[in-house]
């Protein structure tokens, strides 16, 4: 049965609903935010918003607190929803690096046995055009693909991430392209949210030393929960609002949160910055780009390519030459051992006599005694061999002629007369 995408997915990311949300490793940290953000809000509403609402007796005035409380509550928490189960601009992998990178570098080859082979070269950076400025980009080995510019490999959720921020552990995702517009309006929401309830309770200790007239110990006394909530939005307010300050900042700028931290003692020029408006309209009024990975499609098998044979090492070529070098002299070799055959076809026994017997009449007969000891003296009787050995004899690239014994006796014959 085909499986799908988030089913097979190499990344560290947690899928629920089939695939519809997508969270990172350390989603269980989201559990953590929401109890921070709904518990005091609950206090509130508990021990400070419901003795507020006869406070403003005009049009029941007093429950709109309870109200924007509730709604703004519920407003940030989709906002954390929005920003922890999306796609945050993960590029998919490739299955294998790709291939039209690859080079054979003549000036880095290997010299073996007297010949030089081309090593394989793959490029670590290349560069791309950026607003007409060259920038490069890096190679991901994990993903096996060049790393778009702005984009970084997460360690933790295991992706290269386009236009990558951070990752955020309250929120359980990184931070990229496709939620880091949901990311800041969380973190200034949750910054609104606190300054909001340090305010109704602090109004609410100011109504308890109205009515009680007394100081503002004895009204603190009254509603310990009031407290509570100041000291809680007051601490927090140092987290969620000093976050709210950077990212204004890296927004005005066009920074991304890595990028400030990596590169800002090497005083590079921001090829980004589009100007302080552009900047701002780049994050928060265009449109945001669709996910690039399907993760509810079925998973599709690969189709095989036909590529093309390597090149021979220089082992190889070697090898292959040793071989040719056999072959052709043996080619050689069984030529010169045809042409023998048919030498020794084309001269008969008869012409072989005549020219004895002239050699005969013109060399003494003490000439022809030495002839016949050195003949004799060799161990095996001499015979004409056959055509394959002649053919055998011929490897050694050197031939003879033999003569039969019948031949041998007519010449001595022939001398004695």
């Amino acid at each position: 049965m085909a499986k799908r995408v988030y089913e097979v997915w190499k990344g560290s990311n947690k899928f629920f609903l089939g695939g519809r949300l997508i969270f990172g490793p350390d989603a269980r940290s989201l559990f953590g935010t929401l109890i921070l953000i709904i518990l005091p809000v609950v206090i509130f509403c508990i021990f400070v918003g419901r003795h507020l609402r006869h406070k403003f007796s005009s049009y029941n005035a007093g429950y709109a607190i309870l109200v924007v409380a509730i709604v703004f509550t519920i407003y940030v928490l989709a906002l954390l929803i929005r920003t922890s189960a999306r796609d945050p601009g993960i590029v998919p992998r490739n299955s294998h690096p790709p291939e039209d990178e690859f080079r054979y570098d003549m000036s880095t080859s290997a010299e073996i046995g007297g010949r030089q082979t081309p090593s394989l070269q793959f490029p670590r950076t290349k560069e791309v055009s950026v607003n007409g400025i060259l920038v490069k980009v890096k190679y991901c080995d994990t993903c096996m693909l060049y790393r778009p510019p702005r984009c970084s490999h997460c360690s933790i959720c295991n992706n290269c991430v386009e236009r990558f921020d951070h990752h955020c552990p309250w929120v359980g995702q990184c931070i990229g392209l496709r939620n880091y517009r949901f990311f800041f309006l969380f973190v200034s929401s949750a910054t609104l949210l606190c300054i909001y309830v340090f305010s109704m309770s602090a109004l609410y200790i100011k109504f308890l030393m109205d009515d009680y007239e007394s100081t503002v110990w004895k009204a603190m006394k009254e509603s310990p929960a009031s407290v509570v909530l100041m000291v809680y939005c007051f601490i927090s307010l140092w987290f969620v609002g000093g976050l709210t300050g950077f990212h204004l900042y890296l927004i005005s700028t066009n920074q991304t949160t890595y990028e400030n931290f990596r590169y800002r003692a090497d005083n590079r020029i921001n090829v980004y910055d589009r100007g302080c408006s552009n900047n701002f309209i780049e994050v928060f009024w265009t449109k945001i780009k669709p996910s690039r990975n399907n993760f509810q499609a079925y998973v599709q098998e690969e189709v095989q390519v036909q590529r093309p044979p390597p090149l021979p090492t220089t082992r190889e070529v070697q090898v292959e030459d040793v071989h040719e070098d056999r072959r052709m002299k043996v080619e050689d070799d069984l030529e010169l051992g045809d042409d023998l055959m048919k030498i020794s076809q084309r001269h008969n026994i008869e012409d072989i006599e005549a020219d004895i017997r002239s050699r005969g009449s013109d060399v003494p007969h003490h000439n022809s005694i030495e002839s016949d000891s050195v003949l004799g003296s060799d161990r095996r009787p001499p015979t004409i061999r056959s055509g394959s050995d002649v053919r055998h004899s011929s490897r050694g690239r050197s031939g003879s002629w033999e003569i039969a014994p019948d031949v041998l006796v007519n010449s001595e014959k022939q001398a004695t007369h």
